[in-house]
């Protein structure tokens, strides 16, 4: 029996209406972690809007590759062989996800994953938003020591048995997003909730340099493919309206650099930072409001110039949270 380590909801409490109506817990195994990586096996329990587990469901998946890491995940070539390809998977599971909010762990990467795979199979995934119980637990605030998987599934009593097996992480995650769910519905928390944007071309054209050769991690033999949003990014239309404040909301106008490795893709980021009406800019200068960076003692030229400035900065994960409010242009 799970022993709920939260505040219950009880039978009485009405659930916020402006909950989601069901969520598809999902894990992905995968050959890797670039993006030319493929997906080698799936699995998705589907939650009512409560949190209570409907049915699950788990394949492997033909990656038409080398499996990766197999002392990692288990899946050797001779056991993926026989496996269906992701195109022969694709519409069982749209049927598990359609309608439904995807729920993960380091919910970016299994996103991302997945729409690679649809964009490969020329489809696009039923998904409109995306959960990452990481950041739920943040919103709670959980005592815990770190975010990995297994930490927050020892904070709600929940047994792994077989740790990088997708649906048994699956699973695991399902017990504990449960009670979590059930905190932020007592609480009257807003769930961090984000858009998941399918992607908009592919190509199967391989890189050029050592790369194309080696591989991902030294995968002899494997041409990796790449992928980029065909868009072009408009111009901002507000104004500057200066500096961002710790504390406060960013404002749409204000100017944001990136500097370094970002968990979303570089691209995405900025193009959510767009659409929340941010100006996104490749440099630092005096008029710059905000530099997102998650190692600010990396000695970039934009670090550095934005210590030079007293550019205020943050990390990924705090420019995640600022961008679900931005506030509107001031006007002239």
């Amino acid at each position: 029996m799970l022993e709920d380590r939260t505040t219950a909801v009880s039978p009485g409490t009405p659930w916020p209406a402006a909950y989601p109506k069901g969520y598809a817990v999902v894990d992905v195994e995968t050959t890797g972690l670039a993006r030319d990586d493929r997906i080698i096996s799936a699995a998705v329990y589907r939650l009512d809007e409560r949190g209570e587990v409907e049915d699950h469901w788990y394949t492997l998946v033909n990656p038409e590759r080398d499996p990766g890491p197999v002392w990692i995940h288990g899946l050797t070539s001779e056991t993926l062989e026989g496996a269906p390809l992701f195109t022969d998977i694709a519409e069982e599971f749209s049927a598990r996800l359609d309608g439904r909010v995807l729920v993960a762990h380091n919910a970016v990467f299994d996103w991302q994953m997945i729409a690679r795979e649809y964009a490969r199979a020329r489809r696009e995934a039923p998904v409109r938003q995306r959960l990452c119980t990481i950041a739920l637990a943040k919103e709670l605030a959980l005592p815990l020591p770190n975010h990995k998987l297994e930490t927050l599934a020892a904070h709600f009593g929940v047994v792994q048995r077989r740790a990088h097996h997708a649906l048994d992480d699956a699973r695991v995650l399902a017990e504990a997003f449960r009670p979590s769910l059930r905190a932020a519905a007592a609480g009257n928390v807003r769930l961090p909730l984000l858009e998941c944007r399918p992607l908009a071309e592919w190509s199967d054209t391989p890189r050029i340099g050592p790369q194309a050769s080696a591989g991902n991690g030294g995968y002899g033999g494997y041409r990796p493919s790449s992928w980029r949003p065909s868009r072009k990014r408009p111009a901002c239309p507000y104004p500057n309206p200066g500096r961002y404040e710790d504390g406060s909301p960013l404002k749409q106008g204000m100017r944001v650099a990136f500097s370094g490795d970002t968990s979303v893709e570089r691209e995405l980021l900025e193009d959510r930072a767009v659409e929340a009406g941010l100006h996104v800019s490749a440099s630092v200068s005096r008029l710059t409001s905000l530099l997102v960076t998650n190692d600010p003692d990396s000695g970039t030229s934009k670090v550095l110039k934005a210590r030079q400035f007293g550019t205020p900065v943050v990390d990924e994960a705090a420019f995640g949270q600022l961008l679900r409010d931005v506030a509107p242009a001031t006007e002239k």
